[in-house]
């Protein structure tokens, strides 16, 4: 299997038929920079996953120069789609497109600055009878300096949907382990997002309201809306959006709520666990809404919810198409961790999802700490 992500435009995935090529720059970043193009062939690794990379550029970037986390979260995904696409049609059989339908969590573990290069790799690590896991890894290069590091690990679960029928779910061909306690260990991870999909498929059916002249520091005061229009460069060769489109927005409209809340720079720290309910299709309209759940001393988790609303369609509804809690987290101009002001729930609501969001929290920093999971 070879994997070109981002700099490859797969028919259908990325949007074009462009053969595989890579942009160096040379100068400074912030200015004008001169270009030249040449093909890049992946770099093909004995397990079969490959390597590619990006040059990432101001537009990747915000204000202060790091780039933002929903530009990392579209080419994992974009990694991840057309590794499994191309597993999925590896046998002759129906030809069919893999869609995401979920990502487990994600943590951000160093920043991407503009001007070094993202090498994403990915693998496929199980398939089940109707679905493929895929674990992709991020590395960015200083490449001044030739100094590289891990920034993601995330882990995402595709779905191969037939090219001519959408609503119509193929089997994926079978993998090959190297052990059998790879495959062993799979189907446990399979089973237990299942459950947890089916346990949250249907949460958070309430809707973000405006509330007029809000206080600082209330849930109000940050909470943030962005709608979109689905256009044909959203979307696959089904007409629908790709996971990493919806993904980018979501991230997009978490930071502008971090910003407001503590009016400083911010960064994505993790993103919780996003289960993609529904498809998304071309003409339709998207509402990405954020709002602060929690904040501890240096960290602020915002909840971020993805509806979709047919408009040109006179007999479809809205609806709940994904769901997800962003982490952000407010860094100083040299770049250091700075606490961030206490949110301050004020109706009953906010204080549960308030309580939650401090448990999950809690989860982590347990986890992290190598310490066992809490009781409930």
């Amino acid at each position: 299997m070879r994997l070109l992500a981002r700099v490859l435009c797969l028919p259908g995935l990325a949007g074009g038929q462009a053969p595989a090529r890579k942009c160096f720059a040379l100068g400074s970043c912030t200015g004008s920079p001169r270009r030249w193009w040449a093909p890049v062939p992946a770099a093909r690794s004995k397990s079969g996953h490959v390597v590619s990379g990006r040059i990432m550029r101001p537009d990747d970037a915000n204000v202060a120069g790091n780039v933002h986390g929903g530009t990392i979260l579209k080419m994992i995904e974009e990694a991840g789609a057309i590794i499994s696409t191309r597993h999925c049609n590896s046998q002759n059989g129906e030809p069919c497109v893999a869609a995401l339908a979920r990502v487990e969590r994600t943590d951000f573990l160093s920043p991407v600055c503009i001007g070094e290069v993202a090498h994403v790799s990915s693998e496929i690590t199980y398939t089940s009878k109707h679905s493929v896991e895929v674990q992709v890894d991020v590395m960015s290069e200083n490449i001044l300096t030739g100094t590289k590091k891990l920034t993601n690990k995330a882990t995402l679960w595709y779905v191969p949907l037939s090219l001519k029928n959408v609503d119509k779910v193929l089997e994926v061909p079978p993998f090959v382990y190297a052990r059998q306690e790879q495959e062993e260990e799979g189907r446990r991870r399979y089973e237990a997002q299942k459950l947890e999909r089916m346990e949250t498929k249907w949460r958070n059916g309430d809707i973000v309201q405006p509330v007029p002249n809000p206080e600082p520091s209330t849930v109000s005061y940050s909470q943030s809306s962005l709608i979109h229009l689905v256009g044909p460069s959203d979307c696959t060769l089904h007409g629908f959006v790709h996971g990493g489109v919806t993904m980018k927005l979501m991230d997009e409209v978490a930071g502008i709520v971090a910003s407001r809340h503590c009016k400083t720079n911010v960064v994505t720290a993790s993103v919780d666990t996003i289960n993609f309910h529904d498809k998304i299709r071309k003409g339709w309209v998207i509402t990405i809404s954020g709002r602060m759940t929690f904040t501890s001393n240096k960290s602020m988790e915002i909840e971020v919810l993805a509806d979709a609303d047919p408009v040109v369609d006179d007999l479809g509804q809205r609806y709940r198409a994904a769901s997800a809690f962003f982490t952000y987290v407010s860094l100083s101009p040299e770049g250091r961790s700075l606490p961030v002001p206490q949110l301050v729930p004020e109706t009953e609501d906010e204080k549960k999802r308030f309580e939650e969001g401090k448990g999950r929290y809690l989860q982590m920093k347990a986890k992290r700490q190598g310490l066992a999971e809490p009781q409930p």
